[in-house]
């Protein structure tokens, strides 16, 4: 039996169960209902999302926890907390150019038109001269009429908001949009911003096709709008929804998954939030049908991004010192054809984020700074895609990597030490724009997403030294496959006039992230019975402590 079979019939059973009854259509709904809202902490449509998850939860077979999650095998609890600052949410708006018949630009259309924290106009609206600034220049600025007026610039607003309040301006029109966006092709899309809370001035955010519109009108003359916004700002509590399926032998170590809930958008993060709860459904199903018997605990936790995750963490540092594994499920539900995205395991800081090079690439997210120092050697990143390239096998799903880049629920976990992963997709033309809506939405690619996400848990929260030793096989055989292509590479740069030091340092570093990823399978089983997983260890570190010697040799 070859390699990539035996790996797979490792985690056979786990597979089967969650192909047969993960069901997308309840994902898919779940999205679809959280996407109606414009989601920020303590707002309608936040705690409407938080508890739609609960009555998933309760109809699942979840009790409401009382005292302790120990209290019952599943249990649930919504954590409330008051928070520092008033909720925010739209209600409507409107610009009309005076004299035109139709709207410039409408809520209706464009839920993204009205920065978080803007607040509302008169309910009559207003009605103003618009000043069109084709350069944001202070001392020219100065020298203008703006008192009464509203600004309009090619720029984000919240730029000129501190400008406008002191020239006496009652607002500000803004565009901003980056180019993987394409907006000159998708002209009705308008990235979701925020501006300072308790501002004079109001802000409202254009699209592409809108700002080109308003500024050939701007340039013609004398331009009149009427502009119209309705917002709430109150006191509230902010929510987060935690469950638990206790584990039979550790239940204080655990699996964490996590899905953000606030953001306006259908695949950020409504499809997050709509995976994790058809998976937890799932989990429970399987539970109580007998099917699975996890001996650490699955966590699903649903709240504000990377403030509930980081919360979770760092309040209980008795629980976090059983945090395993940590999940994020970002933008999850992609349809590729429309968005441009592809699936995406972001891994933990391995030296591809140092040097990023070959087939590695980096998203139009970005690189972060990530140094030497910042390395996470670990086997969590090789088990993870492999189990995710045997459900793209099996359903000829697309899946692909990027280097650590940060900006989601996974960083809280790295940042304390705990293995963590993101599962999303990028570049997408409509990210953070009010064209993704429910339209770009696969429930398959949410299928994929919940398997592979709750096969790796299952197996790994029942991992046995079965499970550990073959893991050594796959990181061993991963990290060969690794060093030969950094070898090719290494020995093309040399070639091309680079310092042999510094290609050999590369070599030598991704040698050791590997050997230092093998020894963390030590802690994988939960028995080690046996001294057979640090046998294969040793010898899995051995075959790259000698591969790795032969190519630093050839480095010339």
């Amino acid at each position: 039996m070859g390699f990539a079979s035996y790996a797979q019939n490792s985690t056979d059973q786990y597979f089967k169960l969650t192909r047969t009854d993960f069901k997308e259509k309840n994902a898919f709904n779940t999205t679809a209902f959280v996407e109606k809202y414009f989601r920020v902490p303590g707002n309608t449509g936040f705690n409407a999302s938080i508890h739609h998850v609960e009555d998933i939860l309760k109809k699942a077979g979840f009790v409401e926890q009382k005292l302790n999650e120990s209290e019952s095998p599943l249990t649930y609890r919504i954590e409330k907390r008051a928070m520092k600052n008033k909720t925010w949410e739209p209600v409507n708006a409107n610009i009309d150019i005076i004299g035109e018949t139709l709207p410039l630009i409408s809520f209706k259309t464009n839920r993204n038109m009205i920065p978080i924290n803007c607040l509302s106009t008169p309910a009559e609206g207003v009605t103003a001269e618009v000043i069109y600034i084709q350069k944001v220049v202070q001392a020219e600025i100065d020298k203008m009429d703006l008192k009464g007026k509203i600004l309009f610039s090619e720029t984000n607003p919240s730029r000129l908001l501190a400008i406008a309040a002191k020239a006496g301006a009652i607002g500000v029109l803004g565009y901003s949009m980056p180019a993987y966006t394409k907006p000159e092709i998708h002209q009705t899309s308008i990235q979701f911003g925020s501006m300072k809370a308790n501002s004079e001035v109001w802000s409202l955010l254009l699209s592409f096709g809108t700002k080109e519109k308003l500024k050939s009108a701007c340039l013609k003359g004398v331009t009149k709008l009427k502009v119209n916004i309705e917002t709430k700002i109150y006191e509230a509590e902010e929510l987060t929804i935690v469950a638990n399926l206790k584990g039979s032998e550790k239940p204080n170590e655990r699996f964490v998954f996590s899905a953000h809930v606030q953001e306006p958008g259908a695949n950020d993060n409504a499809s997050g939030v709509g995976t994790l709860a058809e998976m937890a459904r799932l989990t429970a199903e399987l539970y109580q049908a007998k099917k699975i018997n996890p001996k650490r605990t699955l966590t699903f936790l649903w709240g504000d991004e990377i403030v509930s995750t980081k919360r979770y963490i760092v309040e209980d540092t008795t629980r976090a010192k059983g945090i395993l594994w940590g999940m994020s499920l970002d933008m999850v539900g992609e349809d590729t054809q429309k968005t441009g995205g592809s699936f995406l395991i972001e891994k933990m800081p391995d030296p591809s984020a140092i040097w990023t090079r070959g087939n590695d690439k980096h998203t139009e997210w970005g690189a972060g700074d990530v140094k030497e120092k910042d390395l996470f050697p670990h086997y969590f990143n090789d088990f993870i895609f492999d189990i995710c390239k045997a459900q793209g096998k099996f359903a000829n799903w697309t899946v692909n990597y990027n280097p650590f880049e940060g900006g989601s629920d996974h960083t809280p976990f790295l940042q304390n030490k705990i293995p963590g992963l993101l599962m999303w997709h990028f570049t997408d033309v409509f990210y953070h724009t009010d064209n993704d809506r429910i339209d770009k939405v696969s429930a398959v690619e949410m299928k994929n997403v919940g398997i592979s996400a709750l096969t790796a848990a299952y197996s790994l929260t029942s991992a046995d030294e079965n499970m550990a030793i073959t893991t050594v096989m796959q990181v061993k055989n991963n990290a060969l496959t690794r060093l030969k292509t950094e070898f090719e590479l290494s020995k093309k740069a040399i070639a091309d006039g680079k310092s042999v030091a510094d290609e050999k340092h590369i070599i030598e570093v991704w040698s050791k992230w590997y050997i230092d990823a093998l020894a963390t399978i030590n802690k994988m089983p939960v028995k080690s019975e046996t001294t057979q997983v640090g046998s294969s260890i040793k010898i899995a570190t051995l075959a790259i402590e000698k591969q790795t010697k032969v190519y630093l040799e050839v480095l010339r």
